[in-house]
């Protein structure tokens, strides 16, 4: 009886610690670290990028784009016709094989959509029906895919032509396919807080949220300035807009806004760090990093490699 006592006393022992220590939760940390890649044209290759092979490495390329890309006229929507937009002389199928060689941890991901495309225009989520809009997306995007060995997707649409409904419905649709048939094992969406941009996510990911293993939320896209205090409110409201999701943060290197590195944006990540909330870093762009050495891209993964 007394052994019995003893361990019962030792198992409420283990609950309470687990409930009410101050220590900080580790599991839910990760060692990813992303970065967009190709978007600007700049010459920027795989091989330019430091690579610590002690993080979970994703490149996305950036972006396939349902446009046309007749040099003749201006880009015009082609009904989920992906065609492939990032700088391909220097990010081609032979560069992501030669990289995987050298780097077996290092994934490679495209990004579908964008802002904008050639002379600034910008990129509309235009389907014509929801049907055609997926069964063009599944051939295009799955041929590209394999041309390229590609492991994942991401989905950063900015602009809408569609209501969230249609967008969640096309998204999700192709995303069930591409997983179920593996054509990639993982997903993301790039999401960032404009009134315009947030509903079509919220809207995927109330449907489909299942099928998206990572949210790339645009930090960045937020006022220059912000401080600490700002951007761990900005975490704390996107996690609840993404109940259960693995929201990555993020900034930019291109001088767009949110918490920059000089302002504290280590700090902060150590801080969730701390809480068991840093589900990952990632950073636009590397194409914007080249000119400074990709000093950020160092810095990240050395946070992410260590230990609390």
């Amino acid at each position: 009886m007394d052994s019995c006592m003893l361990v019962v006393s030792l198992i409420l022992e283990i609950i309470f610690i687990a409930l009410f220590s101050s220590h900080p939760v580790v599991a839910a940390n990760s060692k990813l670290f992303r970065e967009y890649i190709g978007a600007e044209d700049k010459g920027v290759t795989f091989s330019d990028v430091p690579i610590n092979e002690d993080v979970d490495f994703h490149f996305i390329l950036s972006f396939a784009i349902d446009y046309t890309t007749s040099s003749s006229s201006p880009p015009s929507p082609t009904n989920g016709d992906f065609r492939v937009y990032w700088d391909t002389q220097n990010l081609n199928p032979s560069h992501v094989s030669s990289l995987k060689t050298h780097h077996r941890k290092v994934k490679v991901a495209m990004s579908l959509g964008g802002d904008t495309i050639a002379n600034n225009e910008k990129v509309y989520f235009s389907p014509k029906t929801i049907n055609s809009w997926v069964r063009n997306a599944i051939d295009s995007i799955t041929d590209i895919s394999r041309q390229y060995h590609l492991d994942g997707i991401d989905i950063d649409y900015e602009h809408f032509h569609e209501d969230a409904d249609t967008f969640a419905e096309c998204i999700g649709r192709l995303l069930f396919f591409l997983k179920q048939n593996r054509v990639v094992s993982f997903a993301s969406i790039a999401p960032y807080n404009d009134d315009s941009v947030q509903p079509h996510y919220l809207a995927l990911w109330r449907k489909y949220g299942h099928l998206i293993d990572y949210v790339n939320f645009q930090f960045y896209a937020y006022e220059k300035g912000t401080n600490i205090s700002q951007f761990l409110k900005y975490f704390d409201e996107q996690s609840s807009n993404y109940r259960g999701g693995k929201v990555l943060v993020s900034f930019g290197t291109d001088g767009s806004g949110g918490l920059s590195p000089e302002n504290g944006f280590f700090m902060a990540c150590r801080r969730l760090k701390h809480q068991g909330k840093l589900h990952g870093i990632f950073i636009w762009s590397a194409d914007d990093s080249m000119k400074d050495g990709f000093r950020y891209e160092k810095r990240s993964q050395t946070l992410l490699a260590k230990s609390i």
